[in-house]
């Protein structure tokens, strides 16, 4: 089963996403998606072959972001697609059946053609307005993904997870809805106390829930 809680990398620079990811890593975090898009492809790539090297150290899944020619060639464990990336089918040609390959949705038509292309999870969203992305679809809301799980019913699809400035009190509700998890990157870069952050977060989205909102 796939991680619950997914910390997606930010930072202007190849020390910053480093630093950060480290320290996301010493707190607990077991799934770690690259996302650099302030870096130019060398130095993203160099950078990907750094986070690479820390899975000698911890024990996590590494996806990248974007770019499945670089997830190939660090030997990552899969790479995230938005809906303007590359084909799913082509980064599958390039990856091998046993890779991870995730994509982005935002509305069910989205979601329906992620679940047709065999993404094996999906991050859906943004459930509201962040600064961490800098093209932002049209804000789902609790009431959007709530739209969304009801007309896919009883329809088998992969693990789906919420993004777009999610917080720990949304937790209940989301997983109430039929989220599977989350996907956060600021939450996680701006605590004091990271270790106790990812503790937090991995109980709450481990536990039963009525939603209280």
């Amino acid at each position: 089963m796939y991680s619950r809680l997914h910390y997606i990398s930010s930072g202007d620079t190849s020390d910053q996403q480093i630093d950060r990811i480290w320290q996301a890593l010493d707190a607990g975090a077991d799934w770690i998606q690259l996302r650099g898009k302030q870096l130019d492809k060398k130095t993203f790539t160099q950078t990907a072959q750094q986070v690479k090297k820390l899975q000698e150290q911890y024990n996590f899944i590494y996806i990248i972001n974007d770019h499945p020619a670089i997830a190939a060639a660090v030997d990552a464990n899969g790479v995230h697609l938005g809906l303007e990336d590359q084909d799913i089918a082509e980064a599958r040609k390039l990856l091998g059946a046993h890779k991870i390959i995730g994509g982005t949705a935002n509305t069910i038509t989205d979601v329906q053609q992620r679940i047709a292309e065999g993404c094996q999870y999906i991050g859906l969203g943004p459930l509201r307005f962040t600064t961490s992305k800098a093209k932002l679809s049209p804000i789902l809301g609790f009431s959007g993904y709530e739209s969304i799980f009801q007309q896919l019913q009883e329809q088998p699809h992969p693990p789906i997870y919420a993004i777009g400035a999610v917080g720990p009190a949304d937790i209940g509700a989301l997983r109430t809805i039929g989220l599977h998890g989350i996907a956060v990157s600021s939450l996680i870069n701006e605590a004091t106390d990271k270790k106790h952050c990812i503790q937090h977060l991995q109980s709450s989205l481990h536990g039963t829930f009525t939603a209280t909102r």
